[in-house]
């Protein structure tokens, strides 16, 4: 049996319930600390799991901790990030791995350094629908890749969520903030992405909370809140990608690839189930396929059961740093690309990740 990785959850917000939740269910990591930028959803949170509240300093310092799961608001991570790997601890983010790419790529070296792993949500790609994909694009169902599109489309977070206004700064908006899952879900199936291209808009400067407790408050936008580009990767697939905070949702598929031998409609990459459909080319009806692999309830946090153990094993974790990194220069690419109307070639690459077939080990 692994001896089990002291971790401490550093964020206490609106997603912290499902990662204590799930991390409190494996013997591989014990829940030891808490802590939250504003100290009373900490205190609140810790006395909800019985999981001690302390300040993020006296965490960091302390060498029985070795593990932080950053769940931060995005601008805060790469500074609860880099201290992380400062202190010599291992690090887990929440998306984005950082809001600048010179963060995540200094957190990355200094973890490299000190031998330290780095990981990064999501690992929604870890989950029963898309490993089912991955399983026929692997087994060749879909033949030769050629296309695919995918995309999230809805209205934006202040008609739902208690505190919004982080949605609508820089480092957020759509594509900081939805953009991951449908990237990384193409990213572990596919491979890296070698170019894109991309254009934006701000459709409306101010935003009025419609949920509580801020009913009312004003935003002034500072990310784009639509966003569209093209990627070509690395194996010659071509995918579009359209992510916006201004459209209601479409009945489209979230995410749909178009091979040489049939085209195969992915689930939701928010999502860990399914449904799976395949149609093979030249037959008229669509397939369901059964879900077969990996884990369909909501396992967010599974990536941290799979880096621990990665760990322990010594072999790589799946949601790893490095392709977290390309995940986060390709957006940032998007947007440049927007900006300054130039096709941008990434510099960064990443390792598809293993399949998750038979779960950990």
């Amino acid at each position: 049996m692994l001896k089990p990785v002291r971790t401490a959850i550093i964020g206490c917000g609106n997603i912290s319930d499902i990662y204590f939740q799930n991390l409190g269910k494996w013997d591989v990591i014990e829940l030891a600390a808490c802590s939250s930028l504003h100290m009373e959803s900490a205190v609140r949170q810790g006395a909800k799991y019985n999981v001690p509240a302390l300040p993020v300093a006296q965490i960091m310092n302390d060498p029985r901790i070795e593990l932080i799961v950053n769940l931060t608001v995005p601008a805060a991570h790469s500074e609860i990030g880099l201290a992380a790997v400062r202190a010599g601890k291992h690090i887990y983010n929440e998306k984005p791995l950082a809001v600048k790419l010179e963060d995540a790529a200094l957190m990355l070296r200094g973890a490299k350094l000190q031998d330290l792993r780095v990981g990064c949500a999501p690992d929604t790609f870890m989950g029963g629908g898309l490993q089912t994909c991955r399983k026929l694009i692997d087994d060749g169902a879909l033949g030769e890749a050629i296309m695919a599109h995918a995309h999230f489309l809805a209205w934006g977070p202040e008609h739902k969520h208690p505190n919004p206004e982080f949605f609508y700064k820089v480092g957020a908006g759509p594509l900081f903030d939805m953009g991951p899952y449908y990237l990384t879900a193409l990213v572990s199936l596919y491979g890296p992405v070698r170019q894109v291209t991309g254009i934006s808009r701000i459709t409306y400067p101010e935003r009025t909370i419609l949920s509580q407790p801020k009913y009312g408050v004003k935003i002034t936008v500072e990310t784009p809140t639509t966003i569209g580009a093209v990627l070509e990767f690395h194996n010659g697939l071509l995918a579009t990608l359209a992510v916006s905070f201004d459209v209601g949702e479409p009945k489209e598929p979230f995410l749909e690839i178009h091979g040489t031998k049939g085209i195969l409609r992915a689930p939701d990459p928010n999502t860990f189930g399914g449904p799976v459909w395949f149609r093979q080319s030249g037959v008229a009806e669509w397939g369901s396929i059964p879900i077969s692999y990996g884990y369909t309830e909501n396992s967010r946090g599974i990536g941290v059961v799979d880096m621990v153990s990665a760990l322990r094993a010594g072999r790589p974790h799946r949601a790893s740093g490095e392709m977290a990194y390309h995940v986060l220069e390709t957006i940032h690419a998007i947007l440049e690309s927007g900006q300054t109307g130039m096709h941008i070639t990434l510099t960064s690459t990443c390792e598809r990740p293993e399949d998750f077939y038979g779960g950990l080990g």
